[in-house]
């Protein structure tokens, strides 16, 4: 984790604990980039409000990760949001409230099944606690492909948009 990533973390947490943080980092999310459906006036992004995000069909995910327990996790497939703004191209960059970005293949990700989690055993996710949206793999059904330094990469937390490249 690079030193901004963690003053960012530690600079989110600190926010989050000030009344009414939660709904700083509202559950929506947009998308940009290499996408065939938009729907704003400007036809770049497509914005998913938290309507939007909550009409996916929901899949959960029970993991450890390095910075929890076992736990289950639930929330869209990544796939199914690109699939909904028709993303053409496989990598897509991760933009995170804390201006950290990280780039995946969507090929991958729907490989294992990653979702974008808004929930962790049922409770919604904060700022405070990896939300809005966390990109979670099932890493204990990998555990030789998704544990280490490149494979903790992708589990990318306070994402607010998704730019397909």
């Amino acid at each position: 984790m690079t030193l901004q990533r963690t003053l960012g973390l530690l600079a989110a947490s600190l926010l989050a604990s000030l009344p009414l943080a939660a709904s700083a980092a509202p559950l929506a999310l947009d998308v940009q980039g290499m996408i065939g459906r938009t729907n704003d006036a400007d036809h770049t992004v497509y914005h998913l409000s938290e309507a939007d995000l909550l009409k996916l069909p929901v899949h959960t995910i029970t993991t450890s990760t390095t910075w929890t327990p076992k736990s289950t996790f639930a929330g869209p497939l990544l796939g199914d949001v690109l699939k909904l703004v028709d993303a053409r191209a496989d990598n897509v960059e991760l933009r995170t409230i804390d201006d950290y970005s990280y780039t995946v293949s969507a090929r991958e990700a729907e490989h294992y099944g990653a979702i974008l989690a808004y929930s962790r055993d049922g409770v919604r996710l904060t700022v405070s606690n990896f939300g809005p949206l966390f990109l979670v793999y099932p890493r204990d059904a990998y555990p030789s492909e998704l544990s280490g330094s490149v494979a903790e990469a992708k589990f990318v937390w306070l994402i607010k948009a998704l730019v397909v490249k």
